[in-house]
């Protein structure tokens, strides 16, 4: 059931569009992350839903209700930030406990609502210390905590583990995840990071220079982005310039060899140019049997990433990478070694270009 909806939502500073025709529907309990680059929008984006920034244009709505225009006070949503916002004059508990004083809640209720959220994030004994003896990953708990503590109908997060080094971030992503789907809340994040926005999402909303690139689930995402700007940005990605050789059969010319991706190219034809994405965990080294796609490549270096092993091929005049799983009974080509690389059909994505880039290249 749809929760949370905006409708056509632009955000315009002086004369540049922040935030572009957003229209997305958020459904009850569901946690979506808004992904893109730094100046992408995103922010402004959950800024315009808790009601600090107000849209230009169009309309929000929370449970069927129009929100658009009314002040952060009176829309029942918790906000997470990045530098966690905590007072450090007050102790764990009254911090959490702020947002249910200032609403003039029965002490007894406020005290066990302190209690049930110090639960929740696994800090029950440390109610009576002070922001300043936790560390970063508790600092963020409690200010979760508190947000949820007034029992908002929407959590918002905005890049809520940016400040926390890699381990941390990884645990505390997932305990944010496990307490949404607990609570069973509507949740906003807000982050640059894909590996987070994959990892903790319900659905993923990409944007690019104020607008909507793709909306999807984490693997649509990931195995079928709709555009060169998602396919680039989300994942490590070979993108190569290349010619159609027969549009009936989707057979590309790219660097004196034949790809064949099984898909007729409505509307195209021979000698029409194509971007196309190769994801490096999908290529191989051909085990001799008859393979449909086959490039013929030189390694030009080798990069051990723990279990994987990042190869750099030089396809012609480009490189690629190609990602295997490291197999210590495996014999690894050396660098300077004619190798043969293969894909699937299938691996071959077609990729078009956003809106944004459409603009760039008439410009």
């Amino acid at each position: 059931m749809t929760f949370l909806t905006l409708t056509h939502v632009t955000k315009v500073f002086g004369n540049s569009a922040a935030v572009d025709d957003f229209n997305l529907e958020i459904g009850q309990g569901e946690l979506v992350s808004f992904l893109g680059p730094s100046g992408c929008g995103k922010t402004t984006t959950l800024r315009m839903v808790a009601g600090f920034e107000l849209p230009t244009s169009g309309v929000i709505r929370m449970g069927g209700e129009d929100i658009t225009y009314k002040p952060p006070a009176q829309r029942n949503v918790g906000m997470v930030f990045q530098a966690y916002a905590l007072f450090p004059n007050m102790t764990i508990a009254k911090n959490i406990a702020f947002g249910l004083e200032i609403s003039h809640r029965p002490q007894a209720e406020i005290k066990e609502r302190v209690a049930e959220m110090l639960d929740i994030i696994h800090m029950s004994s440390m109610g009576a210390r002070y922001p300043y003896q936790l560390s970063g990953g508790q600092q963020q708990r409690v200010a979760l905590a508190r947000a949820l503590a007034v029992s908002p109908q929407v959590l918002l997060l905005d890049e809520p583990l940016s400040a926390l080094d890699a381990k941390i971030r990884v645990s505390l992503r997932s305990e944010i995840r496990a307490i949404q789907k607990k609570l069973g809340i509507t949740a906003i994040y807000v982050t640059h990071d894909q590996e987070e926005a994959l990892s903790i999402s319900d659905r993923v909303v990409v944007m690019n220079n104020g607008k909507m690139e793709q909306v999807g689930r984490p693997l649509e995402i990931y195995n079928a982005p709709a555009t060169e700007f998602v396919a680039q940005f989300v994942g490590t990605l070979n993108t190569l310039r290349v010619q159609i050789e027969d549009p009936a059969t989707g057979d590309l010319a790219v660097e004196g060899h034949i790809l064949r991706t099984g898909k007729k190219l409505e509307g195209m034809s021979r000698g029409d140019n194509l971007t196309i994405a190769l994801r490096p965990e999908l290529l191989a080294f051909t085990n001799g049997q008859q393979d449909l796609n086959i490039l013929d490549c030189t390694i030009e270096n080798i990069t051990f990433l723990g279990s994987i092993v990042r190869f750099t091929l030089n396809l012609g005049k480009r490189a690629i990478f190609m990602d295997s799983f490291n197999n210590p009974h495996l014999r690894i080509p050396e660098i300077g070694d004619q190798v043969r690389i293969t894909c699937s059909p299938e691996s071959v994505l077609i990729l078009k270009a956003s809106e944004s880039e459409k603009q760039e290249a008439a410009a």
